[in-house]
């Protein structure tokens, strides 16, 4: 969950700052389709959902370290 985390969140960024040199990356040229608002709308949704994704794999591998320690 946190790589998936990792991945989203450097799709997002990646995707704004490029986006702001007229760049893309050919994976994600497809979100701007719709309009610009919603292109917009799909990048900050990857880096919410990133962010999000990040945060809980941490959180779950503190979870299953303190576990850990507890039973040795």
């Amino acid at each position: 969950m946190k790589q998936v985390g990792v991945y989203l969140l450097i799709a997002g960024i990646g995707s704004i700052l490029l986006n702001q040199f007229g760049y893309e990356f050919s994976l994600l040229m497809w979100i701007d389709n719709w309009g610009e608002t919603v292109g917009w709308a799909i990048r900050g949704s990857a880096v919410v959902a990133g962010v999000i994704l990040l945060v809980l794999g941490m959180k779950a591998e503190q979870k299953g370290h303190a576990e850990e320690v507890s039973t040795d």
